[in-house]
């Protein structure tokens, strides 16, 4: 598809402070070098806001290959002889159906059944779990959970620090750095591999629907090689460097913790995550909880939406109220234009009678405008997953 006329008008900021309590991701140096813009702050540390309009950034993702610095992915490692036992007491995912080399979404559960987070949890070894972090200080629950049990498990930060590698062109990448045997990982899975003599752990992931890998650094001096050598491995595909692209994470259904849901929602109010309670033997913080929710269902949904009018100029910059029938029912964690669909989505929270698709809702913007929307399933596109799995 010929890329959007479309632009997006980036909002006015004020200077982001580059503070040494803030982490800097072994990659930032060259972030600043391809012309970053703007940073965010997520996990203690700098990530990549935006470097070029963001419709831009979309169609060459889309269309192309992008480079990611998401060392803001903050892993936890979890090692020792009871490190399956104690990861699947974290989790509401059954690992014992995890094999080693696999990846899993897993949602972190409290005892009342919150999220606690929402990370991709791998598998690099028989004795070790890794939990790639969304934004929060997890590893510190973690590490309560493991000083109040009596099992054998080490927990640490390792220095592991990956970049994504996303969109069509991503396997000719990745295949010319790491061998054509990478090719045969298949999706949500993760493989040893070394570059240059470089460790990595590379996984068939990422935070796009698209076809991506994640490489994963396991020594920070090196990040600015890699960063190199993907850019050199990507520059007959037109490779470039992007920010995480928001537009095209929400086409997919794919959430972000402290966003879209925190510690106060279960899994059952989430759209797509009611899958990912599995039924086990094995018991798991949170999981009695989450079987009386279970059973008796919820009030509420976190559902798809899409909004009438003119494009919209940029995501949310804070929750819109939802109204219904003149009562305030819940409120946007995000909206979005979507460059390929030619419309306004996001997510909404409402109460679970208007969670079906085809409801519709009142969304009161910043200026005191309202916008129509309506309900809608999700993902957006691509339900199947069929293409991050080509």
């Amino acid at each position: 598809m010929a890329a959007s006329s479309d632009t997006t008008t980036i909002p006015d900021s004020t200077t982001l402070y580059f503070g040494p309590w803030y982490e800097r991701s072994p990659y930032f140096k060259a972030t600043l070098r391809a012309g970053c813009s703007a940073y965010d702050v997520y996990n203690h540390r700098f990530i990549p806001a935006y470097y070029d309009d963001p419709v831009n950034e979309y169609w060459h993702l889309l269309e192309h290959v992008t480079l990611w610095d998401v060392g803001v992915e903050h892993i936890v490692q979890i090692k020792g002889p009871d490190a399956l036992e104690f990861t699947n007491l974290l989790t509401c995912r059954d690992l014992t159906k995890c094999a080693v080399g696999q990846c899993k979404y897993a949602p972190l559960i409290e005892a009342d059944g919150g999220i606690v987070n929402d990370p991709v949890l791998l598998r690099p070894e028989e004795d070790t779990f890794w939990l790639a972090l969304a934004d929060s200080d997890a590893g510190l629950w973690a590490r309560g959970v493991a000083w109040g049990s009596d099992l054998d498990v080490e927990i640490s930060d390792p220095p592991v620090y990956p970049v994504q590698v996303q969109g069509p062109k991503a396997k000719d990448v990745v295949s010319s750095l790491f061998g054509d045997e990478v090719l045969e990982v298949p999706y949500y899975y993760c493989t040893h591999a070394e570059l240059d003599g470089t460790p990595v752990v590379l996984g068939r992931t990422g935070w796009t629907g698209e076809i991506g890998y994640e490489i994963y650094l396991r020594d920070p001096d090196r990040g600015d090689d890699l960063w190199e050598r993907v850019m050199e491995a990507g520059a007959p595909h037109d490779i470039r460097p992007i920010a995480p692209c928001e537009a095209r994470r929400i086409e997919a259904g794919i959430f972000n913790y402290r966003s879209d849901m925190t510690l106060g929602d279960n899994p059952f109010e989430v759209t797509g995550l009611e899958r990912l309670v599995e039924e086990q033997e094995a018991d798991y913080i949170g999981k009695e909880e989450l079987e009386r929710i279970r059973a008796e269902g919820v009030s509420r949904k976190l559902v798809g939406m899409e909004i009438e009018g003119e494009p919209l100029a940029w995501e949310l910059t804070e929750f819109w109220p939802a109204w219904s029938d003149g009562d305030r029912v819940g409120h946007a964690t995000i909206a979005i234009r979507s460059p390929g669909l030619e419309k306004n989505i996001g997510y909404v929270w409402v109460p679970i009678e208007l969670a079906d698709p085809g409801n519709e809702l009142d969304l009161e913007l910043p200026d005191g405008s309202r916008r129509r929307a309506v309900t809608a399933s999700l993902p957006f596109v691509d339900p199947r997953k069929r293409k991050p799995a080509e």
